[in-house]
């Protein structure tokens, strides 16, 4: 007797041609097969719950950024065009941060809304460029108007926060500018300008 058949339960060794002989299975038969589609169930479900887990954690991270973007509905992300910053004299510092702008225009006035974050020598050389300095604005001054704020949603005059500001007034058709500076972090002020020209 030969010892495949002393142990019945012992599997074939497979063919010269490398195929196992009828009845027998590999090991990579039916439960591989299980096994790929077990894994492809789990990505299924795990992939879109963490799209969300990390959607969430974005969202809660945005914080008051996102809330007053959402408020400030009027505001366009980016520069204003060069006509627009030269009409109405706002020379926005190169390589500001969080820029947006807002124009209206009428029959009787037209005004440019433009916020931005800055340095000390970005906002130095923004007030030399206008005709003024650091020293023409009027330590916890807000010069913007409640209702020139309301129009882009601007919290502009919160308590609690470093506000400066100062107001531009110059013969027509020069536009007269009012800027309001929020100091919260010297280094990187974050300014506020309406512009306001009479045809």
């Amino acid at each position: 007797m030969t010892a495949a058949e002393q142990r019945p339960g012992a599997p074939m060794p497979p063919a010269a041609d490398g195929r196992h002989p009828e009845g027998s299975t590999s090991g990579g038969g039916r439960p591989s097969r299980r096994w790929l589609k077990a894994v492809i169930v789990f990505l299924l479900i795990v992939i879109p719950a963490g799209y969300l887990v990390i959607s969430a954690i974005q969202s809660r991270n945005g914080g008051q950024e996102k809330a007053e973007a959402a408020s400030a509905k009027g505001l366009s992300a980016g520069y204003p065009t060069r006509v627009q910053r030269r009409i109405y004299d706002v020379p926005v510092p190169p390589y500001s941060k969080k820029v947006a702008f807002y124009e209206t225009n009428s029959w009787k006035i037209s005004s440019l809304y433009v916020q931005f974050v800055t340095d000390r020598d970005g906002l130095d050389s923004f007030l030399h460029r206008i005709g003024t300095g650091r020293s023409a604005l009027d330590k916890g001054k807000v010069t913007i108007t409640g209702d020139q704020a309301k129009k882009v949603g601007w919290q502009v005059g919160e308590a609690g926060h470093d506000w400066a500001g100062m107001e531009l007034k110059q013969k027509d058709p020069q536009p007269k500018l009012r800027i309001t500076v929020k100091f919260d972090n010297p280094a990187h002020p974050k300014v506020y300008v309406v512009s306001t020209v009479t045809p």
